[in-house]
């Protein structure tokens, strides 16, 4: 890759595979048969990611991920609820300011940045707080790359009767997850994340019952679930214009994630990544923001040097120049950057990665102790 067409180490968008990208040359009618047969078969795919067949229905939807996570949360809880945030980044922060604009009561379980929402915090939570109907997770906070422990956390949710809305958006994919007998109501993720599509589709895969009490009860046109989901079951269309050639990109991409392996495969390729990166970030002094426990394998905060040479938007540019781009921190209390560790790429481009950071600090004159 060159610097004109750079490695993309973010979290979404993410660098995909030439066949992914040439997908999106040929125009679909979106009224066509044959694209709607597509749409078709890419919800059928996703729901078997998550075991999901039968008792759950996936609704694309278009725009980007906080598209899908806004109609999941508008169409899916009753105006008269109350919903639990666990609150550990700035994408939990995002599900708080969505329930304020929709005027949903909430509370929120204040965590620091690199502390998980462990399933003991939200059951005291429940027990202080009887009014909460609702837990709204997200599963991979990617402020920091915390994986929060979802099976642990659906159960307490299942035990005390209370529905579970996930925010899957960078575990799908690459993070196991069983739909069956979960407790888990809705699940909601996005074209191009760790299924290496393109960024344009969102989808939450949500049970058919709990969808089914829905009608009129999302405050949006655009962003109705319900209507969503009738419309293309009684049509096999979609209800406005649809991302026509982002699901084309994303029916090649789970072609090519079912055969390299699936979620297991694609979780190892990952790790292997995630590991080479903290390896080699770690030869040249830098240090992961997060302990190993709570680190995930689809991104990874460092600390930011203390020398008055760093200046990251600098380190950017220089690392970008040699055809990667990093991604800048989203901590509040802390200066940090991240790198991620998905999208088509490997443990080499991680290595050469790592390698344009070295010499990025070294010109610059950065010391990392």
């Amino acid at each position: 890759m060159s610097a004109s067409s750079p490695i993309l180490l973010t979290p979404g968008p993410l660098t995909t595979a030439p066949a992914t990208r040439e997908a999106m040359l040929r125009d679909w009618g979106s009224w066509d048969g044959e694209f709607n047969r597509m749409t078709g078969r890419v919800c059928a795919a996703l729901l078997a990611v998550v075991h999901g067949e039968g008792e759950y229905v996936c609704v694309p939807m278009q725009g980007s991920g906080t598209f899908a996570v806004e109609a999941a949360l508008g169409t899916l809880v009753p105006r008269d609820a109350c919903v639990l945030v666990p609150h550990n980044g700035a994408y939990c922060a995002r599900l708080v300011r969505i329930l304020e604009r929709m005027g949903i009561a909430h509370v929120t379980l204040p965590l620091a940045e690199d502390e998980p929402a462990l399933a003991s915090a939200i059951e005291a939570a429940f027990l202080r707080d009887p009014r909460i109907t609702h837990v709204a997770q997200v599963h991979l906070e990617t402020s920091a790359g915390l994986l929060n422990p979802l099976d642990e956390i659906a159960r307490v949710c299942a035990r005390h009767g209370k529905r579970l809305i996930v925010d899957a958006m960078s575990s799908f994919g690459a993070v196991p997850i069983d739909l069956r007998g979960s407790g888990i109501d809705a699940l909601v993720s996005a074209s191009g994340k760790c299924l290496e599509g393109v960024p344009g589709m969102g989808f939450v895969i949500v049970r058919r019952a709990l969808l089914e009490q829905c009608a009129g009860r999302a405050p949006s046109l655009a962003l109705d679930l319900h209507d969503q989901w009738v419309y293309m079951e009684k049509t096999t269309q979609w209800r406005f214009t649809p991302p026509t050639h982002v699901v084309a990109a994303l029916s090649c991409a789970l072609d090519a994630f079912v055969a390299q392996g699936g979620q297991p495969a694609r979780a190892a390729r990952y790790a292997r990544n995630r590991a080479t990166l903290i390896e080699s970030m770690t030869a040249l002094g830098f240090v992961p923001f997060l302990p190993a426990a709570v680190q995930s394998d689809i991104i990874v905060t460092f600390h930011a040097p203390h020398d008055p040479a760093w200046r990251f938007a600098e380190l950017y540019a220089a690392v970008r120049e040699a055809g990667y781009i990093l991604y800048p921190g989203k901590l509040t209390e802390v200066d940090t950057f991240r790198v991620g560790c998905i999208g088509a790429i490997d443990e080499e481009a991680m290595r050469g990665a790592v390698a344009a950071i070295g010499l990025a600090i070294e010109r610059l004159g950065i010391r990392v102790a």
